[in-house]
């Protein structure tokens, strides 16, 4: 069987997680997330973000949480700004759209936005009240290409979305991965400072099942219920998604699971770097895109699965790899010792 570096959920969950669903099953609690378990994971989120007028929502997947946390914040006439990468323009089937929001897109090269790439799309959208209205930035971190925002990018988009009444929206699926990369400055608390609303993704750090939800704003909270129970997204055993979120926040597991991943990639990467590999971006997180000749693709891809990202010339594509919470030494060496045998 080829081991896969396509996505970081091919696994299932951490045996923590698994221990306390066996341990608390027999448990009766409250539904609809009034259970122990979603409670204090909800408290202690709200204590690594040192934020406890924050609001904290558990919801079942990503694609699941931008619908529900954009279709709820923008008014029918209004739009969101996303980069061309985002997640929310290419991998969730249109789904903002069909709540009748306009995503307008941004061209970058690393897959993160700044106020230089915003200014001309605000400008452009003037046209008061024939145009949609620009009212949110919804950005990733760490991004579709793997890269991440500083803490000074993050303070001067912040701001720029805060002088121009613009929501700032981070989508957090890979939030662990970004937070924890080698480079980064970025803290949990800032990123709760400094956006509107964000979540911490679950799903590819280590759960079954699961995004959490923080806003800070608190004009964002109220009545934000409503939109999940309407939406479909509030499960009535709510504990599936608390004691996972539980077990994910004590003691930091949550970010030791990131840090894991990260350090796979990045024994790959600098292999790879050593040999004079080329990069699609430069990344520092669990998500790398080495451009490799066409035959060194097919050879690998005896062995392992993993994404033909971009056709870069005849010769040549880019393709990507993602490391997971669970990724051993095992596949890493020997997908290492592959590329050392034939670069």
């Amino acid at each position: 069987m080829k081991f896969s570096f396509k996505n970081d959920y091919s696994e299932g969950c951490h045996p923590n997680i698994l221990q306390a669903l066996l341990q608390y099953n027999s448990d009766q609690q409250a539904g609809y997330g009034e259970d122990e378990y979603s409670l204090q994971a909800k408290k202690l989120i709200k204590d690594k973000i040192n934020h406890q007028n924050a609001e904290v929502f558990f919801v079942s997947g990503g694609t699941q949480a931008n619908l529900i946390v954009i279709s709820s914040i923008l008014k029918p006439y209004q739009c969101v700004i996303s980069a061309a990468t985002g997640h929310i323009l290419n991998n969730e089937t249109g789904a903002i759209e069909a709540t009748g929001h306009k995503i307008l897109n941004i061209e970058t090269e690393d897959g993160k936005l700044r106020s230089s790439d915003i200014i001309p799309v605000l400008g452009n959208h003037r046209n008061i009240p024939h145009q949609v209205m620009p009212k949110m930035v919804y950005i990733s971190n760490s991004t579709e290409l793997g890269t991440i925002y500083t803490s000074g990018e993050l303070e001067e988009l912040s701001l720029f979305c805060r002088q121009n009444s613009l929501y700032l929206f981070m989508d957090g699926a890979r939030m662990g991965q970004g937070l924890t990369s080698e480079i980064s400055d970025l803290t949990l608390e800032k990123v709760a400072e400094l956006t509107d609303i964000f979540y911490l993704g679950g799903t590819k750090n280590g759960a079954l099942i699961g995004e959490a939800i923080v806003i800070s704003n608190q004009i964002l909270q109220e009545d934000f219920a409503f939109n999940i129970k309407q939406k479909g997204a509030l499960l009535a055993k709510g504990r599936l998604l608390g004691i996972q979120f539980l077990e994910l926040m004590k003691d930091d597991l949550y970010f030791d699971l990131a840090r894991h991943a990260n350090r796979q990639a990045m024994k790959i990467k600098n292999v790879l770097k050593e040999r004079g590999v080329r990069f699609l971006s430069d990344t520092y997180t669990n998500q790398i895109f080495p451009i490799l000749c066409h035959d060194l693709i097919e050879t690998l891809s005896e062995k392992f699965e993993f994404y033909v990202w971009k056709k870069i010339d005849d010769e040549f594509s880019a393709v990507r790899l993602i490391t997971s919470w669970n990724t051993g030494d095992d596949a890493v060496d020997e997908f290492i010792e592959m590329i050392k045998n034939k670069i």
